[in-house]
């Protein structure tokens, strides 16, 4: 008989029990995988922050060295050195009690007519017009002032608001006791003007002795640092944010300095300074209310010249959007594993109830014969007797 067709016939249990068996491994590998890749992805993303913190971090520090940079270039003016020269000189006679005394009572006298003629001296001096020249040439100059040793105006773009600043920590950290230093302030911020701006104090050293003389104020507009570090972003959910040392948010996208806001991601980022390995990584995940973020962060490494500089870059997203490629795939490798634990389930109850049902089949014929044997036995015995 010729062989007209060829048939496999496996049970059902069996096929359940092999694809059981390769499946569910297979299942839990992929499980196993993807969560590799979903760490991998996080590990990439981090490290970009990082590298973007990093970059932003030399362009803020790029950008206050260069103001601190053109100060200094003012201050070295013909025009401003004479003019420091020539008030020192003025005073140079004069006792340091009559200095003070006079210093005092123009100081109260500096915002009434009567310091008017003062004030009209000191704007229209040659330093005052190449200062004014200055700030035509770079509109981020607010505001420039030259003082002589003493403190006093010698020269200024506009009517400084006090007329000698011996008093305040600006002066005392310029003038260092008469060695002279760059002094950068914090952040301020220009109400009337709606600005935010740092004050530049740059030394004038005599050139043979390298003694203080006197002293270049300028007060520095930032909103262009801050445009720079607020441009768009990799996603919609991603922020760059400069913060103090102590969490104070300097900028981010929709805050300002005047706000006086606490960064929630950098309590995370300040225990990962703590340690070698979380400044190495360069990136944290930071619990938030809203849920984790991943941040980036790089220290500008303006404290090292600035002291009032501790500032850090620190770029954020959340995870939720900074990992959604992966998230579906994971959401599948779960479901999958899902699914073939319930198979097992499944096929472990088949198997139960299969193996219940056969013991009933063996057990119930032998309860349901013993009575009918014991009754033809009887008959048997029946008939004997009657024959």
């Amino acid at each position: 008989m010729p062989l007209d067709r060829f048939e496999i016939r496996v049970s059902l249990e069996k096929l359940l029990l092999v694809l059981i068996v390769i499946l569910v491994p297979l299942n839990f590998i992929g499980l196993y995988l993807t969560m590799d890749a979903h760490t991998a992805v996080e590990q990439k993303v981090g490290t970009l922050f990082r590298d973007i913190a990093h970059s932003d971090a030399i362009a803020t520090r790029a950008f206050i060295d260069d103001r601190v940079t053109d100060v200094g270039a003012i201050a070295t003016q013909p025009a401003v050195v004479d003019a420091i020269v020539a008030a020192n000189h003025a005073t140079g006679q004069v006792s340091e009690e009559t200095r003070t005394t006079k210093i005092a009572d123009l100081e109260k006298q500096w915002d009434t007519a009567a310091s008017d003629a003062l004030v009209g001296s000191i704007l229209d001096s040659r330093a005052s017009v190449s200062l004014r020249h200055h700030r035509q040439l770079d509109p981020r100059f607010l505001k420039l002032i030259v003082l002589d040793a003493n403190g006093v105006p010698v020269a200024a773009t506009d009517k400084p608001a006090h007329y000698a600043p011996v008093d305040e920590v600006f002066w005392q950290g310029v003038s260092a006791q008469g060695k002279g230093a760059v002094y950068v302030t914090e952040v301020l911020y220009d109400g009337q003007g709606k600005a935010s701006y740092i004050g530049i104090g740059f030394p004038v050293l005599d050139e043979s002795s390298r003694r203080f003389i006197g002293a270049v104020h300028a007060l520095v507009d930032v909103s262009g640092l801050f445009a720079l570090l607020n441009r768009e972003q990799p996603g919609l959910t991603t922020a760059t944010a400069l913060v103090k040392a102590d969490g104070t948010v300097i900028t981010a996208p929709s805050v300002a300095p005047s706000m006086q806001l606490k960064s929630e991601e950098y309590g995370a980022v300040r225990d990962a300074l703590g340690t070698l390995q979380g400044r190495e990584a360069g990136y944290v995940i930071a619990s938030m209310r809203e849920g984790n973020r991943i941040v980036g962060f790089a220290d500008t490494g303006l404290t090292e010249s600035y002291s009032n500089l501790r500032w850090f870059v620190m770029v954020s997203q959340s995870e939720r959007d900074a990992l959604a490629p992966v998230r579906t795939i994971t959401y599948f490798a779960i479901l999958m594993v899902l699914v073939g634990l319930l198979m097992v389930t499944l096929l472990a109850a088949h198997f139960f109830l299969h193996r219940t049902q056969e013991l009933a089949d063996i057990e119930v014929p032998e309860r349901v014969n013993l009575p009918k044997q014991e009754e033809e036995e009887e008959e048997i015995h029946a008939g004997v007797r009657q024959m």
